[in-house]
């Protein structure tokens, strides 16, 4: 069997193993199939397989990434691709040596995601207006003010929210049920508005789309068809662009992360709102949660209390001349003194 055969046999059995025994969604599934394509091209080009692979193999594949001027998040992407791979070869007696140990991730800049200011947020869910003065296209505005205030309201993802059925819908109890990557089921808080917006698209809005054509799916397109991820991605944005700022539905989410932060929410509880498996993916937003302890701490701390970094920058200042003028006698304690 030649190499690009039995590269193929062998990814096409790990990418089984995801999609049976781990469970994984269908868009991380293209991602493990396309990162690990692109090693198996890589290999190829030195007539090796992937059974065969070396460390050194390795280390001059995230070179070569680098060299292609990629991100330093995305060849870490890669190289967690990778390690996946080989343990799975490993655990299944495929391979004695895993060619990804040893092998430190690339650094990478821990960026917080961009967010839309909260008078942006509010621009946006407004922003919907039927184009026509006919059923259909009032029906479609709703729809699409729906979708945004859930967006946003549950931190939901794009391939997550034209997902949600009906029967996911708890709108009395102010909830859904949502399905996340790995088929992971959670119950995301939708809050007034959104559950308002979505009850009125339920009621005035769907049965038009829907056109009498059954579907289990909350937000469909005409005549009840699935509504298209691409068509998500195009209203957001014609909503951001409303409000003045290019926004995605992923920056949707980022900012229900960012506004829950800044407003006092602790990380595991966002964590679980958000879907995440592990709380190290969440701890991009700890800098904005740092900025809020620091915040109560100003305020509630009795050496704390009342003073801005600004204010006691000020105070160092001025109070230097203070004292040469104000110097008490030799022996004698200052009324206040800080220790």
């Amino acid at each position: 069997m030649g190499v690009v055969a039995e590269n193929g046999r062998v990814l096409a059995g790990f990418v089984d193993y995801l999609k049976i025994e781990k469970g994984l969604a269908r868009l991380t599934l293209e991602a493990y199939t396309c990162d690990l394509a692109r090693w198996a091209e890589f290999l190829a080009g030195r007539k090796r397989s992937m059974l065969a692979a070396k460390r050194q193999d390795v280390r001059d594949f995230l070179d070569a990434l680098f060299a292609d001027q990629l991100e330093g998040r995305t060849v870490a992407r890669k190289l967690s691709a990778l390690r996946h791979f080989y343990k799975y070869l490993l655990l299944d007696r495929m391979i004695v040596l895993d060619p990804t140990l040893n092998i430190d991730t690339p650094r990478q800049w821990k960026v917080l995601p961009k967010s839309v200011a909260p008078p942006q947020i509010e621009q946006m869910m407004t922003a919907p207006k039927a184009e026509r003065d006919s059923k259909e296209s009032q029906a479609r505005a709703l729809r699409d003010r729906a979708i945004l205030e859930m967006l946003y309201a549950g931190a939901l993802r794009v391939s997550e929210i034209v997902d949600v059925k009906i029967e996911d819908l708890k709108l009395e109890l102010g909830h859904a049920l949502v399905r996340g990557k790995g088929d992971k089921e959670r119950i995301v808080p939708l809050g007034r508005s959104a559950t308002d917006s979505i009850a009125e698209y339920l009621r005035s809005a769907r049965p038009v789309l829907a056109n009498g054509r059954m579907s289990p799916l909350v937000f469909v397109a005409r005549g009840g068809r699935r509504l298209s991820r691409q068509r998500v991605w195009q209203l957001v944005d014609r909503a951001s662009v409303a409000a003045g700022q290019h926004a995605s539905p992923h920056m949707l989410r980022h900012s229900a992360a960012t506004h829950m932060v800044e407003n006092g929410a602790d990380l595991r509880t966002v964590q679980t709102i958000l879907g995440h498996a592990d709380i190290s993916t969440t701890q991009i937003y700890t800098h904005l949660a740092l900025d809020g302890l620091k915040k109560v701490h100003r305020k509630f701390h009795p050496r704390g209390r009342g003073r801005t970094p600004d204010a006691a920058k000020a105070e160092g200042t001025h109070g230097a001349g203070a004292s040469a003028r104000q110097r008490p006698a030799t022996g004698a304690r200052p009324e206040k003194e800080e220790d």
